[in-house]
């Protein structure tokens, strides 16, 4: 009780002369800096590889960054905890912006790939603790509508950031969709400096070094296993056993050094409370279907329904308004039905949208697979603001960075884990149609389906040869979405499993 007042009262002392709305708004700029930045590189991708070539290199400049970003994020949020907010997600913000000066100075994909490296280890910082200094400066009452601002971030940088990428490559140079992040970034650490007071309470801190090390080998090698895993190497191969144990290893060790630390990297007692539990492993299933939708429906609209890359653009747009919609109209269910009841509407939602999904054809058009898309995005939306309100009202200030951390990193770990198999389930469903379609299929692969996303090239396949294709492509793709219903049931028992008598914040 003692520790709960004490907690309050530094958070009422924040409160009264941090300035909440310019606080908010330097936050949703922070955001925003790193929500745009998935969609804009993809969507100058092109341009990239055609001046510094090296193709083969594609998905390290994604993989890169991703990898950086899913190791540090426990770790800065646990900083934030010992520290305070403000000086590490200053310090991510800066690494982010000299990552992001330096890719747009790169001569060559492999220099790419190491800024990209250094822009997505401050990238780490940014999600986690813009989300928890609104934790930090709201009450529960009100995190709830406001949750649904910073989920509008998604939905406007994945509009805009095809949109801004597109001009910029066409009318001034590819470097430039790295350097818009200057003058973002700057702002966001100017309003946050001047708007944001913070009352850390000072005293010697003992840092986990043993805990950071063990915890960044461990994902490390989790996270290059999955990215490698399956396609560049074989999963009984020895690169790829190799990392097995090494991750599993550095983990099991991680786990003895947080038993015993003084201030341990992850507080492994935050998992006990079931809310959390559930909730970051309903993250973690919700971040498998995330990238089989995100991934995978672009190449159904354009491969299989023969539609331009605008139309795929838009069936994949309807799931980022769909977000930030659900995530708004979360903040008024959960103060009237709870986290648990908002949840399940959002797990039905999900359920729905991934049956939408089982059930496309090419006669279903773009209209059913934006609707499906919608669909899922709504389901995001009501459980993952539920999940963070609930995780930020279940624990006190000293653990909530690192409790919103982890609850981010499960749905990155998901991404991950989505791409490596669900990409798996597509290959070899191409690979089994195009061996029983006998001598029709012979000289065909799995890269032979990229013939039927460009447009010219597609129209130039031999009939009989592009019905294979489109036969092998569906079919996979079917099997693809047939994984991603099974994790949307997943998330709905999981759901079930929150305390029924969970009070709402009201």
């Amino acid at each position: 009780m003692g520790e709960a007042a004490k907690t309050t009262n530094l958070e009422q002392k924040e409160n009264r002369k941090t300035r909440r709305p310019l606080v908010l708004a330097s936050v949703m700029l922070a955001m925003f800096m790193g929500a745009v930045e998935a969609t804009i590189v993809s969507t100058a991708m092109p341009a990239i590889v055609g001046e510094l070539s090296d193709f083969s290199l594609y998905s390290w400049v994604f993989s890169a960054y991703l990898l950086m970003n899913s190791v540090t994020v426990l770790i800065y949020g646990k900083l934030s905890d010992l520290f305070g907010r403000k000086p590490i997600l200053f310090f991510g913000i800066l690494v982010f912006l000299i990552g992001s000066v330096l890719c747009g100075m790169a001569g060559s994909m492999e220099q790419l790939i190491l800024f990209r490296l250094i822009q997505g280890f401050g990238a780490g910082a940014v999600m986690p603790i813009a989300t928890t200094i609104v934790g930090d400066i709201y009450t529960r009452e009100e995190r709830a509508k406001i949750q649904g601002y910073l989920s509008s971030v998604w939905g406007i940088s994945a509009i805009m950031g095809p949109a801004l990428g597109g001009l910029l490559v066409e009318y001034f140079s590819w470097r430039f969709v790295f350097w818009i992040n200057v003058p973002l970034g700057l702002l966001a650490i100017v309003g946050l400096w001047l708007f944001l007071d913070e009352n850390v309470e000072k005293k010697k801190h003992e840092i986990d070094y043993a805990g950071a090390v063990l915890l960044t080998l461990s994902i490390s090698s989790l996270m290059i296993l999955l990215v490698e895993g399956g396609t560049n190497w074989a999963w009984s191969s020895f690169p790829a056993v190799g990392l097995s144990v090494l991750s599993i290893t550095a983990f099991i060790l991680f786990f003895l050094q947080e038993k015993r630390a003084t201030e341990p990297m992850m507080p492994f007692n935050i998992w006990k409370e079931r809310t959390i539990f559930v909730a970051n492993m309903t993250s973690l299933t919700t971040g498998v279907m995330l990238i089989g939708i995100s991934s995978f429906l672009p190449a159904f609209v354009q491969g299989v329904m023969e539609r331009s890359p605008i139309v795929a653009g838009f069936a994949l747009t309807a799931m980022s308004i769909g977000w930030p919609i659900a995530s708004t109209a979360a903040g008024r269910m959960i103060l009237g039905l709870g986290y648990r009841k908002t949840s399940l509407i959002g797990a039905f939602s999900l359920i729905v949208g991934s049956i939408m999904f089982v059930t496309l054809s090419p006669e279903a058009g773009p209209l059913w697979a934006a609707a499906g898309s919608f669909f899922v995005g709504a389901g995001m939306g009501l459980t993952s603001t539920a999940f963070i309100v609930s995780i930020q009202s279940s624990v006190p200030w000293q653990q909530r960075g690192i409790a919103t951390a982890a609850n981010m990193f499960m749905r990155n770990l998901g991404n991950t884990i989505g791409a490596a198999l669900l990409g798996g389930i597509l290959n070899s469903r191409i690979m089994a149609y195009i061996e029983q379609a006998g001598d029709e299929g012979k000289g065909l692969s799995v890269d032979s389906a990229n013939l039927l996303l460009n447009e010219s090239e597609s129209n130039n396949l031999p009939a009989e040869v592009k019905s294979i294709l489109q036969e092998a492509l569906t079919l996979s793709l079917h099997s693809v979405y047939i994984g991603v219903l099974l994790f949307a049931a997943i998330s709905l028992i999981l759901i079930l499993l929150l305390p029924k008598h969970e009070q709402s914040p009201a």
